[in-house]
């Protein structure tokens, strides 16, 4: 795949999308995308508008609303999309009573399977749907990802990143899944030295920060209570 094989290209609106169809907050949603190297779509062109509701039409029987890229949080009623662009810029056609800001808490806009959009409290839980922008071929490293940070290991045959935010273990669980990975499972002494070395390659001094930062979250966990350990894919 030129970029990642879940996201489709559309040559129109030049770039490539995915749909999540498991709804989540405005946060989580604009996480989530750039984790893989994307923005949360919005309509910026028309090209694109077309391509969301084609999308949303497609896996959607019902009137469906997802989050777009535009919010306010910063300062209500200034609306920016996540990669700076202003609200006065983008084509929207609002839907009936919208915009409205009901109750002075929303903060996010909405796009629905109609074209219209609509101000909306960013905390309600929607689908949404990834953008990144260029052309049909994306380089990528050895690990098949745009994220230089993949290093590619010939002594497991596999690929590992070292992240220097601490994060708590649902935290780290988010990210390494939303980049296409897993939290590393040590299945071998040669696994065990791997990841030694990321640590050695990424000392204490070169991260900023008060956190721990002479251990780090792997794929064990305690499953119950009662201590059963077991990895994150069940063993």
């Amino acid at each position: 795949c030129s970029f990642r094989c879940d996201y489709k290209y559309n040559i129109a609106a030049k770039g490539w999308f995915k749909l999540y169809k498991i709804p989540a907050n405005w946060t989580d949603a604009e996480q989530h995308c750039s984790l893989q190297g994307a923005v949360l779509a919005s309509p910026t062109t028309p090209e694109i508008a077309a391509e969301m509701r084609n999308t949303m039409n497609n896996f959607f029987i019902q009137d469906i609303e997802i989050f777009t890229g535009l919010y306010a949080t910063f300062s209500p009623g200034h609306y920016y999309t996540v990669d700076g662009i202003p609200l006065s810029k983008i084509p929207l056609m609002w839907a009936s009573n919208e915009p409205d800001n009901l109750g002075n808490k929303e903060r996010c806009i909405t796009l629905n399977n109609k074209g219209y959009a609509a101000d909306r409290m960013c905390e309600e839980p929607r689908p949404y749907i990834c953008y990144r922008s260029g052309k049909k071929e994306v380089q990528t490293n050895k690990c098949g990802t745009v994220d230089d940070e993949y290093h590619y290991y010939d002594k497991t045959e596999k690929c590992y990143k070292f992240h220097r935010v601490a994060r708590t273990f649902s935290g780290a669980y988010f990210v390494c899944s939303a980049e296409g990975g897993h939290l590393a499972i040590i299945n071998s002494q040669e696994e065990a030295e791997v990841l030694k070395k990321l640590f050695d390659d990424n000392p204490a001094s070169s991260m900023p920060g008060r956190f721990k930062k002479d251990d780090a979250f792997i794929g064990f966990r305690a499953w119950d209570t009662w201590g059963n350990w077991r990895t994150i894919h069940g063993n």
